[in-house]
């Protein structure tokens, strides 16, 4: 597993549009302060830096090729500056196959891999499932997201049936409360930190 490439514990948090994954990740990175580091989402560094959106089948594969070089450098570099800290990684190297115009096994032939190999990358996933899977309004601060409800949940499938063939998957279930929500994805995380560190120093 990632973990002992990496130094500590690596996480991926991911799931459908509008899921909290984001406000999570940055919450705990505050909570646990310098033992945490967080990776960005490489889609909405590469959306809002200019990178063009377009919706043909070769831009969409374009857009997906390039997402997840990005995503998978930036989590191989952040590992590299600060090898004693958590991971914590919004969204993975995985994503980009329910994003793709295609089968799955084609977007990892496309980039050279396999999910075995993504989704080794990392030591447990927790998924954040999108509001709008209870029809819910998604919109909210992210000027990259621009899908509407049923794209939503479409996604939000699409990325549970690959996620969580991950061995230690997580899902944090849509609820009204988006505060009732956040909290218990909170406390997966540190449930997970916890067991995985305790696995890495052998404290029993």
């Amino acid at each position: 597993m990632a973990g002992a490439n990496n130094g500590r514990v690596r996480l991926a948090l991911t799931g459908g549009p509008g899921g909290g994954k984001t406000t999570a990740a940055d919450l705990f990175r505050r909570e646990i302060g310098e033992r945490a580091v967080l990776v960005p989402e490489a889609a909405t560094l590469l959306f809002s830096g200019g990178f063009p959106r377009v919706d043909d089948e070769v831009g969409r594969r374009a857009i997906q090729r390039a997402i997840f070089h990005v995503q998978r450098n930036l989590e191989d570099l952040q590992s590299i500056r600060y090898p004693g800290r958590f991971l914590i990684c919004d969204r993975g190297t995985v994503d980009g196959a329910a994003y793709w115009p295609g089968a799955p096994e084609e977007f990892f032939a496309a980039v050279g891999s396999t999910l075995e190999a993504e989704l080794s990358r990392y030591d447990a996933v927790i998924f954040f499932e999108s509001a709008a899977v209870g029809g819910m309004d998604i919109e909210g601060g992210n000027p990259a997201r621009t899908e509407g409800l049923q794209a939503a949940r479409e996604l939000d499938a699409r990325l549970r049936t690959i996620w969580q063939q991950h061995p230690r998957f997580v899902l944090v279930p849509h609820n009204p409360s988006f505060f009732k929500k956040i909290t218990f994805g909170l406390a997966s995380i540190e449930s997970l930190v916890a067991q995985l560190s305790r696995g890495q120093t052998g404290t029993p």
